[in-house]
């Protein structure tokens, strides 16, 4: 489970697929920072390949030519794509960072730096949440059947819509900012319920890839896909169907934008009919900086575009990460699997669960909002004051978990600024709070809050996979 990041959104006037201070050509020299470490990148046959630890690569120059697709395997922070090139960068064939199709109860994995769809449910009882920000809702148990209710869609660029039959599952909100700073895939779609039956899964929400190059980009009729997933169906009107994940985010930085081809980050699509269907998802961003840009299609959705700006905010000081639970210690890298779980509590295990908290450069007394997500059902929320130094402080929460059911926990604080904490102005308006979440294994997030309200994340994002504490008995 990700925490969520709220910031706002905002669109801009185009023709033609184009902004309008796109139309015009400007001076500047923009330098991608790549060290041209990896070399060039120039596939012949469809490749898979798997991310480095920080999800960049170093590259002099890209060509991937027609007929060529070119994917990506995961890492263990689940980061964005990331590709820097010292020379030009050139795409006649696909670059996909889509998310997966639901399969019946299995969710569809998000793309890398996507989030990952809610599972389908338990016979009779709720499905699982979408994964991510903007993650869709479960159906709901359906008492008395036989009808049953389907996953509400994932959201990002735009909200995902709730299940089309039943108004109680909503899908999933808006999150992110148009220039994709920082970098941010899609979320998931959430598991449908079924009456005396499993529920069907939620699709996986589109990867987040940035493509930066020193010179320029090329896009020669090829395509940049980061779709969202599928939710899976059934036929059968008491087995609710998964929502649709929601597209995720491409950013293209570069002197020179060019050329025609296909830029796609949509939601995903709800399957099945009769009275049991999900959600679809709600489109990703797409987002062009240039100083030049003549590249003619349409992108959909439709890019916002300005000229280049940073690939990263730099990271802030504070950090806040979880270190136990219920005495054992959280693995450093988890793998976050429902079969294989990080933390296995033992059968003698009884309610409240104690959860420890470490944290770093946040002032002491800052309240912690900790909370257990399990696989299937509701979350329950604790709140614990830090305790310690500004500089190292730690936490311990008391919470009541579902003990028959895998769960998820994540924490998030809201930080005041202090003569020792200081925040920046974004688009010249002060930053008045910094509001910092955290999961279970996971990096930290910052989102900051300006005066006016609006709030933009911090940090580059960089997930660890989910961590997931077992304590079925």
């Amino acid at each position: 489970m990700k925490n969520k990041t709220l910031l706002i959104f905002f669109t801009l006037l185009f023709v033609n697929g184009m902004s309008l201070s796109s139309l015009f050509a400007q001076t500047g020299t923009f330098v991608s920072g790549s060290t041209g470490v990896d070399g060039a990148f120039n596939p012949t046959v469809s490749t898979t390949l798997t991310l480095p630890p920080n999800g960049v690569f170093n590259f002099s120059t890209v060509n991937i030519p027609t007929g060529v697709t070119v994917t990506f395997a995961k890492n263990a922070a689940n980061t964005s794509v990331i590709i820097l090139a010292t020379g030009d960068v050139t795409i006649g064939g696909i670059i996909e960072v889509s998310g997966e199709n639901a399969i019946l109860v299995t969710p569809g994995e998000g793309g890398a730096g996507g989030f990952n769809g809610g599972a389908g449910s338990l016979p009779n009882e709720p499905g699982g949440t979408g994964l991510g920000p903007g993650g869709g809702s479960p159906g709901i148990t359906v008492i008395g059947g036989p009808l049953a209710d389907g996953g509400g869609g994932g959201g990002f660029g735009l909200p995902g819509r709730g299940a089309l039959d039943a108004p109680s599952v909503l899908g999933g909100p808006s999150y992110g900012n148009p220039s994709l700073l920082p970098l941010i895939g899609g979320s998931g779609g959430g598991g449908g319920t079924g009456f005396d039956a499993r529920g069907r899964a939620g699709g996986g929400g589109g990867g987040s890839i940035l493509i930066a190059s020193s010179t320029k980009i090329t896009h020669s009729n090829g395509q940049i896909l980061a779709n969202g997933g599928n939710g899976a169906s059934s036929a059968s009107s008491a087995i609710g169907n998964g929502g649709g994940g929601s597209g995720g985010g491409i950013r293209l930085i570069a002197n020179t934008i060019e050329g025609t081809g296909i830029i796609r980050a949509i939601g995903g699509s709800p399957q099945g009919g009769g009275s049991a269907r999900g959600g679809p998802g709600g489109d990703g961003r797409i987002r062009f900086e240039a100083f030049i840009t003549t590249f003619l299609s349409l992108t959909s959705p439709v890019n916002t575009s300005g000229t280049p700006g940073p690939i990263f905010i730099p990271s802030p000081v504070p950090n806040l990460t979880f270190t136990s639970v219920n005495g054992a210690a959280v693995p450093t890298v988890p793998t976050g699997s429902v079969t294989f779980p990080d933390i296995t509590l033992p059968a003698a295990t009884t309610n409240p669960i104690l959860i420890g908290l470490a944290a770093s450069n946040i002032p002491v007394g800052t309240s912690v909002e900790v909370s257990s997500i399990p696989e299937f059902g509701t979350k329950n929320t604790a709140t614990v004051l830090l305790s310690g130094t500004d500089v190292s402080s730690t936490a311990t929460a008391s919470l009541s978990i579902d003990l028959s059911k895998v769960n998820v926990f994540s924490a998030q604080i809201t930080l005041i600024q202090t003569a020792s904490l200081s925040f920046p102005e974004i688009d010249g308006e002060k930053v008045m709070l910094a509001r910092l979440g955290s999961k279970m294994g996971q990096k930290s997030q910052m989102t900051y809050i300006t005066a006016s309200g609006k709030k933009y994340p911090a940090n580059k994002i960089g997930i660890w996979p989910m961590v997931r504490v077992d304590s079925r008995k």
